[in-house]
């Protein structure tokens, strides 16, 4: 998930929430139902109520690590995807190799090779969520974790295109 928000709506501020990375998901979940019961028009009236659109999409994204990463190096100052596309030396040519061999062991034995790549998916997550959580305690260290979130975003497309009714028309596009 690349960044969701627009840059006007800060996720944390509408939550209630310190900007950080390194939040729980039960900080964020009882953030989101102390802020929804509050703005509920039953208890407010139909004014001066904070929009639940809003607060379910302020919640969606800091629950998902990646969006939750945008955005925090959104706020910091740091650049964009769009701005940067930096990835780490040789990590083209690792995925190509990565890929590589997944096409073959999907062509072998797909059920099979699907749980062993989902579960080499899940590790690459949490590899790329801990790289960009040190990085972000780093000083100046704003470009590297794009670059980090930019090979990140690669791994997460690659675990989608493992579903069997991954569609990349559809995906890619919607």
């Amino acid at each position: 998930m690349n960044e969701q928000l627009p840059e006007i709506q800060n996720p944390y501020e509408l939550l209630g929430l310190d900007v950080s990375f390194a939040i729980e998901p039960s900080a964020i979940e009882r953030a989101y139902l102390k802020r929804i019961a509050s703005a509920h028009p039953d208890r407010v009236g139909d004014t001066g109520a904070v929009d639940a659109a809003a607060l379910n999409e302020a919640r969606r994204c800091l629950l998902d690590a990646e969006s939750r990463a945008n955005t925090v190096l959104r706020l910091l100052g740091g650049p964009s995807a769009s701005e940067d596309r930096s990835l780490p030396e040789g990590f083209l040519m690792e995925m190509m190799d990565t890929r590589s061999a997944m096409e073959e062991e999907l062509d072998a034995d797909p059920d099979a090779a699907r749980a062993k790549w989902r579960q080499w998916g899940s590790d690459e997550r949490k590899k790329y969520s801990q790289e960009f959580e040190r990085l972000l305690s780093e000083p100046g260290s704003l470009g590297a974790c794009r670059t980090q979130l930019n090979a990140w975003r690669y791994i997460e497309r690659l675990i989608e295109q493992l579903d069997p009714e991954y569609d990349p028309a559809r995906a890619d596009f919607s």
